[in-house]
């Protein structure tokens, strides 16, 4: 039976599907409702596939199913499966990182304690926590409101009777009941225990009024001290909670998922919220090694979470809905409010996730990191090629004198010193930024159409809003090269990206690599721009000091200043000294004119 044969065979059921190679390796992993059609949608025509997954495809010699009851378990199975055979065309979990966790162990006197390793005895566990400083929080809230012990013993009744351990500091200063030498019962200490899971579990706003009431009921008794003992609870935990509630409604529960895509990674950030507060959070990343939709990638996030955190939550917020359909939950798109602010939360996790790796990648592997950030210039941007080459222009003048421009080049995302260009104007009479634009780029290309037409910019960046915009897209139209080159315009007042023919600026993330690089070579050309110009400026009083005298030409400019190195030094000559030079007659003419402050 051939391939094509054994796929027309597959059932019209929810369920999933397994690609084999030729040597028998899984390669992809699918879910789908229904298995027929969905199998069916990789068998056809090459041209209508894309590039990778049209690879993925001929390197397929069998494939098998599972039939299951509904799309929730598919997609269970379809991430079991994955973590199975790490398939290669599969989305695959690029964190490695190691997580905390905070486990309660299954002693009878059970021990609270912080463990990035989960060991199946029994012992519960709550978490992950992306940051460990949030864990430690915690552990040191339940420390303050409970006396638990922290030490490694085992502690069985069996070996309080016999008197096997001695009290330690921490039961003689309070922090600890004794369970060790049987001060406390068993009964009372899991009490204890029982306190910190439902607070684990996202129950502090019950606990608060538990605590409440009970302070309530001791002063009624008139048992003070036990009162202030509840209320100084009360007061922790608010004080603790009061920090974690992010949202408006303090009786909301909820998960939040949100998503950020950059090439083949995307990088995701899950949130559950209970009554308001954060108990869950936690970073993933996604390596996609074919054209996934953004839905699937979503769906498999979603999936992952719930392996590792169980059912989700009646009401999940997202920012598109996923691939998938699950029973008792409402997936949610926000458009205002408190859940809208909080999948931006959620967005921003995972962006700060996006420009970590790429940090890393910076110092770990240079080349990579410098193709995305011109990958992320290029999506930021809307460009069809990647910007390797990009040049930017900047003009310079005071009051309209000396007008000059500068060009800078980067390659690859960084300075190419050797391509760097000055201008000086040569058409434009005062200080007209539009018209000078317009002259040097109309200048650069020309001149690069008939010297090196292969060596164009990708990305053009003028150093200006729409009006210097306008004049160089003028240019590049009058040359005919708007089709081939991308064009935009930097604004400084709020960094604002300027588009031809778009109404709106672009407004880029400021913490995003893409808009350090726009910033960088616009600084770079200002700076390039700005000592030319007081180059220029320097020459120009220098000659405006010598031209004047009576005599002095070009040539005898040049051989002054080579000779003293300054107008200043000239004017300090002697006579006798400057006619070595020029002669007496010319001499005695330039000494009392840089000496004579009324002829100055």
């Amino acid at each position: 039976m051939t391939l094509r044969e054994k796929i027309a065979l597959f059932p019209h059921s929810p369920g999933v599907y397994r690609y084999y190679d030729s040597e028998g390796n899984v390669i992809y992993v699918g879910k789908a409702k229904d298995l027929h059609k969905r199998v069916a949608q990789y068998f056809v025509p090459p041209e209508r596939l894309t590039r990778k997954t049209a690879i993925m495809v001929s390197k397929i010699a069998d494939a098998q199913y599972s039939v299951v009851d509904t799309e929730a378990d598919a997609l269970l199975l379809e991430n079991n499966l994955i973590k199975q055979y790490k398939p290669k065309y599969n989305i695959l979990l690029k964190d490695s990182k190691t997580y905390p966790w905070i486990c309660v162990n299954a002693d009878e006197f059970p021990k609270v304690f912080l463990t990035r390793r989960i060991v199946k005895d029994g012992s519960r566990y709550f978490g992950p926590y992306s940051s460990v400083m949030h864990a430690r929080n915690l552990l040191e809230l339940f420390s303050t409101l409970y006396p638990l012990r922290t030490c490694n013993n085992k502690i069985t009744s069996d070996a309080i009777l016999r008197r096997k351990f001695r009290p330690c500091l921490n039961y003689h200063i309070g922090k600890c009941k004794g369970c060790c030498i049987g001060a406390v019962s068993q009964k009372e200490y899991n009490g204890y225990i029982e306190e910190i899971v439902r607070l684990l579990k996202g129950g502090g706003k019950e606990m608060i009024q538990h605590y409440k009431a009970l302070m309530t009921e001791a002063a009624g008794n008139l048992d003070f001290e036990t009162a202030n003992e509840y209320k100084e609870k009360m007061l922790s935990l608010e004080k603790h909670y009061s920090k974690s509630i992010i949202t408006g409604s303090a009786s909301l529960d909820a998960d939040v998922f949100s998503l950020v895509f950059d090439s083949s990674d995307a990088y995701g950030n899950f949130m559950r919220l209970r009554q308001g507060a954060v108990i869950q959070s936690l970073n993933l990343g996604f390596r996609m090694n074919i054209e996934e939709e953004q839905a699937e990638v979503l769906g498999m996030f979603i999936a992952e979470i719930r392996s590792k955190f169980g059912e989700l939550s009646r009401e999940v917020i997202v920012p598109f809905y996923p691939d998938v359909e699950m029973e008792g939950v409402e997936f949610r798109i926000p458009v205002r409010g408190d859940k809208l602010a909080l999948l931006e939360l959620s967005a921003k996790n995972a962006k700060e996730m996006r420009f970590n790796a790429l940090k890393q990648k910076e110092h770990t592997d240079p080349d990579e990191f410098k193709r995305k950030v011109l990958e992320e210039l290029r999506d930021a941007i809307g460009m069809k090629e990647l910007p390797v080459h990009i040049e930017c222009f900047d003009n310079s003048n005071i009051q309209g004198t000396n007008p000059v421009a500068s060009c800078v080049v980067f390659r690859d995302g960084v300075p190419s010193k050797k391509d760097y260009r000055h201008f000086n104007i040569k058409t434009v009479v005062g200080a007209n930024d539009y018209a000078s634009m317009k002259e040097v780029v109309n200048r650069r290309y020309s001149r690069m159409l008939m010297e090196a037409p292969d060596d164009l910019p990708q990305l053009i960046v003028i150093d200006g809003g729409k009006g210097q915009l306008a004049f160089a897209y003028e240019a590049l139209s009058e040359l005919g090269l708007t089709d081939r080159l991308t064009v935009v315009g930097l604004a400084k007042r709020l960094e604002e990206v300027i588009r031809v023919g778009d109404p709106y600026p672009l407004f880029i993330d400021r913490n995003s690599q893409a808009l350090k690089v726009l910033q960088r070579i616009r600084d770079e050309a200002h700076r390039f721009g700005i000592t030319h110009h007081r180059n220029r400026r320097s020459k120009a009083q220098v000659e405006s000091a010598l031209r004047e005298i009576k005599g002095v030409g070009e040539k005898t400019e040049q051989r002054l200043i080579l000779h003293y190195g300054s107008v200043a030094r000239i004017a300090a000559a002697s006579v006798d000294d400057l006619a070595g030079l020029v002669g007496r007659d010319l001499a005695v003419r330039i000494h009392d004119y840089l000496n004579d402050n009324s002829e100055k």
